[in-house]
């Protein structure tokens, strides 16, 4: 029987797509099941809800017993869900001790440490990063646009708590790869630009 789509990913369908989208290459059903601890059946029936979505992907290997060929699993697009749990969880943090002179900069600082960087250039490495978090974004040359906003009505209502929350985010990201980087908002009413430059000597 055909599975439904999934509009909004449950918080264990989001638990998938985050190892997933953590992780630098496709993965078995097996190792995301070892991941969270749950049973490769289970995560099998996920991954199943996930590729109906269009959220993740598979791919075919020959490391099937038997000669049979195996699958491994990739995530295809940013689960915004999942971008929107991580702000809240950082701004609550940065609420529940606030001693930062800016506590939304230091929310996007913290968020920043739970992002996985891919090896990379630093161009490309926040790239990436801003990808999995569902941003859209697009490389020239040292400037990165970005499309979309997983919060853009929140950030034109408050940017002085949201933009700056994402302005720590890149900074910390762009420190992560040997970069710095500014972050100019809605340059445009659906844009956002991240110039990049050479951390200081």
């Amino acid at each position: 029987m055909e599975q439904a789509p999934v509009t909004e990913p449950s918080p264990a369908l989001r638990r998938v797509l985050a190892v997933l989208a953590a992780a630098q290459r496709p993965l078995a059903a097996a190792a995301i099941a070892a991941e969270l601890g749950l049973h490769v059946t289970t995560v099998r029936s996920h991954l199943e809800q996930l590729e109906a979505a269009g959220l993740v992907a598979h791919e075919v290997t020959a490391e099937g017993r038997r000669g049979r060929p195996g699958f491994r699993y990739r995530a295809t697009h940013a689960d915004p869900g999942l971008a929107r749990d991580e702000l809240i969880s950082v701004l609550a943090a940065a609420l529940a001790n606030p001693v930062a002179a800016d506590p939304a900069l230091a929310a996007g600082r913290q968020w920043a440490e739970q992002v996985t960087m891919v090896p990379t250039d630093a161009a490309n490495a926040l790239t990436e990063a801003f990808e999995r978090l569902g941003f859209e974004p697009e490389l020239d040359r040292e400037q990165i646009r970005l499309r979309a906003c997983p919060f853009r009505q929140a950030a034109r209502e408050h940017p002085e708590v949201v933009c700056r929350v994402h302005l720590g985010l890149a900074q910390r990201l762009a420190e992560q790869a040997g970069a710095e980087l500014q972050l100019l908002p809605f340059v445009e009413p659906e844009l956002c630009l991240v110039t990049l430059g050479p951390q200081p000597s």
